[in-house]
């Protein structure tokens, strides 16, 4: 019994994990941001969203990838250009009903 404990908190330490990776990459007022221009505009590359959001390029691809390592955003190259989009299944299941249920008992 003891030991299907412990592989259940080894299991859910991971889930947590992954959550806080996730959250963390969206705990940022820019990468909110542009996460906001992204959803009103859908795909764009940095050339296009940096004078939207205020920032270099250099600036920008920094925090997009810190997004697309989340797979908050994902990227689609075509020829030398790369568009950003959001990852709306990925957000739909970070603001999922099975997310809140880890943490509501009546679930």
């Amino acid at each position: 019994m003891k030991e299907i404990i412990q592989l259940q908190d080894v299991s859910m330490d991971k889930v947590f994990e992954t959550y806080e990776f996730k959250f963390k990459a969206i705990a940022d007022k820019k990468r909110l941001q542009i996460m906001n221009v992204l959803t009103q505009r859908g795909a764009m590359c940095v050339c296009d969203l940096a004078p939207i959001v205020d920032m270099t390029q250099s600036k920008l691809s920094y925090h997009l990838k810190i997004l697309l390592d989340a797979n908050i955003i994902t990227k689609e190259t075509k020829g030398t250009w790369s568009f950003y989009q959001l990852n709306q299944e990925e957000l739909n299941h970070l603001l999922s009903h099975e997310l809140c249920c880890m943490f509501k008992p009546t679930c």
